[in-house]
């Protein structure tokens, strides 16, 4: 697809959407619908009550150092997980379904406004799955800032997701993830996984996909 054109269809966001209906159910639709802001509501009061207890038992430069140390291991689960879960080539009819219904349907449709962000559902069951296992791997001490920091990496993604599908960048560091991402639709759907960061694509060598 020429630049221009999907520079456009990036850009076309000024008037209704009309989404793709999932599911005849109008409960199970209605759950693949969210509001941006949900995912803020949801997780912010998670975070400061998981650092409330970590800061009981840590001093500030440990808490910091984990908190860093989750930030940063998001990265590499964002990069994972678009390229080895959200993009699984499937080889059942069950399977493709699934995996329409989680990503897919983001490929067909990446300006619906209100399927850019993780729905509660999903994002809770997957960020319980993440703590249980930093708290199984870490201890329930070094795991709290660690989970933290995790969470607010997924936040990150999130609203960077966001952002770049409804919003013209102002900065230079916003152009780049938005045409990465942007060539990722378009263009190179193997490559540039990375959405709020390209270096785990430099690491794995599938950011020059163009």
């Amino acid at each position: 697809m020429p630049e221009d054109s999907m520079a456009n269809l990036a850009e076309n966001s000024g008037t209704k959407h009309q989404s793709i209906r999932l599911f005849k159910n109008p409960l199970l639709e209605a759950l693949t619908h969210v509001h941006p802001s949900v995912p803020f509501i949801l997780w912010i009061p998670i975070i400061f009550a998981v650092l409330y207890r970590a800061e009981v038992s840590l001093t500030l430069l440990p808490l910091v150092i984990f908190f860093a140390l989750g930030l940063f291991f998001w990265t590499a689960t964002e990069y994972l997980m678009h390229r080895y879960v959200f993009h699984f080539e499937a080889s059942t009819k069950a399977g493709k379904y699934l995996v329409f219904l989680f990503h897919g349907i983001h490929h067909d449709d990446p300006q619906d406004p209100t399927r850019l962000v993780m729905p509660p559902a999903v994002s809770l069951l997957l960020g319980s799955a993440f703590y249980f296992l930093f708290l199984l791997m870490m201890g329930p001490v070094v795991s709290a800032p660690f989970f933290s920091g995790f969470i607010v990496g997924y936040l990150i993604y999130d609203y960077i997701h966001f952002a770049i599908h409804h919003f013209k960048p102002r900065t230079e560091v916003g152009r780049i993830l938005k045409d990465n991402h942007m060539k990722h639709h378009f263009i190179a759907q193997h490559g540039k996984w990375g959405v709020s960061s390209p270096l785990w694509d430099h690491v794995f060598g599938t950011f020059k996909q163009d």
